[in-house]
């Protein structure tokens, strides 16, 4: 009986270490209490702000359609190309709206008021500012000025279910916003160690984030991204170990198994002949 249990205990062996090891490093937040009811603390709000080279839509709205034209680029249509004429509340999917590209030093050169600075404002300030230059000189009374992002992204790399490239459409985006667009994290994420690549004055920064930590996260400077920030998470120690040569190292699961099944069968072979030289004493 007790060699039969050896060879149970062998047999489960390789199991119990690969499960002890890894649930603890799953869960995201364990330092929230789901009954406490507490608070916290979270960064301050940042809203994407425009920076050269990037692409923004602004589209000018007015009771006068013509007057409101003068100021809008052109719309491309796939099947007849440019068209000056703006249509308001137009769905086709097959016309684009052209996009304005803001050069190094900022500006954009804007229809009739010429060349104006829009890096480092948000979305709503473009629109705001650009408003505001139609009200004071004139030129439209009632224009409504909508802005849009048109090239802003943010990629997610590594581990997880469906790595890419994804579009920032909001004033707001997170690191909870980018992972679960990436399909949230595989079993085999690093959880406690997510990088994210950052360009700071011309310089790439690396920040580290823990999911395990609610805290940490809410309370970090990349917990609201940037354009063209770089999310990358790491494989864990149990997908590091499966990427060796033949995954056959004394870490990996496979070894540890075939180590078993090895002991097992030399239990098998002593309780055997332990059987047989009782029998020939007999």
């Amino acid at each position: 009986m007790q060699t039969k249990n050896l060879i149970l205990f062998l047999s489960l062996l390789p199991f119990l270490m690969t499960s002890c090891a890894t649930t603890k490093y799953i869960s995201y937040f364990q330092d929230v209490q789901s009954a406490d009811g507490g608070q916290i603390a979270a960064a301050a709000p940042s809203e994407i702000k425009i920076r050269p080279k990037d692409k923004i839509s602004i589209v000018i709205s007015s009771k006068d359609p013509k007057l409101a034209d003068l100021f809008n680029l052109p719309i491309y249509s796939h099947r007849v190309g440019y068209t000056s004429e703006y249509v308001n509340g137009n769905n086709n999917t097959n016309n684009q709206i052209s996009a304005y590209t803001v050069d190094s030093d900022g500006t954009i050169d804007f229809p009739v008021l010429g060349r104006i600075r829009i890096a480092g404002l948000s979305r709503e300030e473009v629109a705001d500012y650009v408003k505001s230059e139609l009200v004071t000189k004139n030129l439209i009374n009632d224009p409504v000025v909508t802005v849009e992002f048109m090239n802003l992204c943010v990629s997610v790399l590594g581990e997880v279910n469906k790595p890419g490239r994804f579009r920032i459409d909001r004033d707001y985006i997170t690191i909870l916003d980018a992972i679960s667009m990436a399909g949230d994290l595989t079993i085999y994420g690093e959880r406690e160690d997510i990088k994210v690549l950052r360009t700071v004055n011309g310089q790439q920064k690396m920040y580290t984030v823990n999911l395990c930590s609610a805290e940490q996260v809410y309370a970090s400077p990349v917990f609201y991204l940037q354009q063209d920030d770089v999310i990358y998470v790491e494989p864990n120690k149990m997908r590091a170990r499966q990427s060796t040569v033949n995954g056959n190292n004394v870490r990996s699961a496979s070894f540890w198994i075939s180590i078993a099944s090895f002991l097992a069968s030399v239990a098998s072979i002593v309780t055997t002949g332990i059987y047989y030289n009782g029998l020939i004493n007999k």
